[in-house]
């Protein structure tokens, strides 16, 4: 059985998202050890990731995540999962561990109008290219955003942020 966590971080840093994995990684492998009398790993590779365009992607991603228990049959819907923040997002229920994100907040300036609009994401027809595009971005740690977002982030970054084409170049023949 494969399991997977989600999080939708905005890290104030650059380094702060694979600290935090690193941290969280390390303290909670030595606690399985402890709890369980074993050594070693837990977890083969590292984590995954990819940054987002908060505009056009962050609330398709927290719907993503926070349908994933239910997808994945654990639950009927997302506030019966223990560690979704849909309870928080959708019914108000207070959770220091989460900050909302500016995109969040920008649904409305009224907390129960923008409660209501949030579970109305969750009744909207799922788009499975969305998801299909986020499970991408994540699995190849590439950029989810549109052409302009990536090409201005390749830039920054000077490397491709995008998913490559599979094999190798094909050889140019001269006559």
């Amino acid at each position: 059985m494969t399991n997977h966590v989600h999080l939708l971080l905005t890290p104030e840093e650059k380094d702060s998202v694979a600290l935090l994995m690193k941290n969280l990684g390390q303290r909670y492998v030595q606690y399985i050890n402890r709890a369980y009398r074993r050594s070693g790993t837990l977890w083969e590779g590292r984590f995954r990731s990819c940054l987002t365009q908060s505009e056009e992607y962050v609330l398709a991603c927290y719907r993503y995540i926070e349908l994933n228990p239910v997808r994945a049959d654990m639950v009927v819907h997302p506030r019966e999962y223990r560690w979704s923040s849909y309870c928080a997002n959708a019914e108000g229920r207070k959770n220091k561990l989460l900050t909302p994100h500016e995109q969040y907040l920008k649904i409305d300036r009224e907390e129960l109008a923008r409660r209501k609009s949030y579970r109305a994401l969750f009744k909207a027809h799922v788009d499975v290219n969305i998801d299909n595009k986020i499970r991408e971005a994540t699995n190849g740690n590439v950029v989810l955003g549109n052409d302009r977002f990536q090409a201005e982030i390749a830039r920054t970054l000077g490397r491709r942020v995008t998913k490559g084409k599979a094999g190798r170049p094909k050889k140019i023949i001269e006559i």
